[in-house]
């Protein structure tokens, strides 16, 4: 396996995500009964309705849509991260069902991330980490031969010795309302490099899907103040920029 890199994908979304939002919200204000108010919702386009929606921050309604991603190709420390969001569905990749036995990997070490700081250092830095992923399997491959290679008990105690570069995959599923609010922690400039780069791309493609819940989604400090006060990166006119065009 070796070097991964991070590869995301929209895999379900409730269908007409936005329409099942307005329709939460109008049911709040409305008389009408549920099918008047269905065929009144397809019938109009409810972009100004829920631009307005969430302007207004009532926002339980948005939490009828759900997204649910895929992910590869991120750490463990990644995963330590994310499972911090309660509000979110996760399936992983298990380090005690599955082996990172060497014998079964493509190039004979399990798949790993090398951290952006390290790549910048150049070749021969890259080449120094490849070299440490190489001794981790070899000490994992001995603790897996020396416990008796008897699948469960021995991989769960085995990977103990596996790093926090050690890749990972994962399903993902949030509503609307926690990825916004994830989106608001995880693409500031001042989250880690990692599950920065993911948020960014999960929130290009939850654009694509629902784009007037997500048209104003990125940092805190895409529509008011940085919330970060001192430790501020100094860069809300780049930033909101730049998630102009995400």
């Amino acid at each position: 396996m070796g070097v991964k890199k991070l590869s995301v994908s929209l895999l379900k979304h409730t269908p007409g995500p936005e329409e099942a939002i307005a329709m939460g919200a109008k049911l709040c204000y409305s008389p009408a009964g549920l099918e008047e108010l269905k065929r009144g919702v397809k019938e109009r386009d409810q972009g100004t309705f829920l631009a307005r929606l969430i302007d207004s921050g009532h926002l339980s309604p948005i939490e009828h849509a759900s997204f649910t991603f895929g992910i590869e190709g991120v750490s463990r420390s990644l995963l330590a991260q994310i499972t911090r969001h309660r509000i979110a569905s996760f399936s992983v990749k298990s380090q005690r069902y599955v082996s990172e036995v060497s014998a079964q990997n493509e190039d004979g070490v399990f798949g790993y991330i090398v951290p952006p700081r390290i790549e910048a250092l150049g070749p021969g830095a890259v080449e120094v980490f490849k070299k440490q992923m190489k001794q981790v399997q070899e000490w994992y491959d001995y603790w897996v031969e020396k416990l008796g290679n008897h699948g469960e008990p021995t991989y769960e105690d085995a990977r103990f010795v596996l790093p926090n570069a050690a890749e990972t995959k994962l399903l993902v599923t949030m509503n609307a309302r926690e990825l916004l609010h994830f989106f608001s922690l995880r693409c500031c400039n001042r989250a880690q490099w990692e599950i920065r780069a993911l948020a960014v791309e999960m929130l290009r493609l939850v654009k694509k899907a629902a784009p007037v819940i997500f048209r104003d989604a990125g940092p805190g400090c895409v529509n008011g103040p940085c919330p970060e006060g001192k430790m501020s990166c100094g860069k809300i006119t780049e930033v909101r920029e730049q998630f102009k065009n995400v």
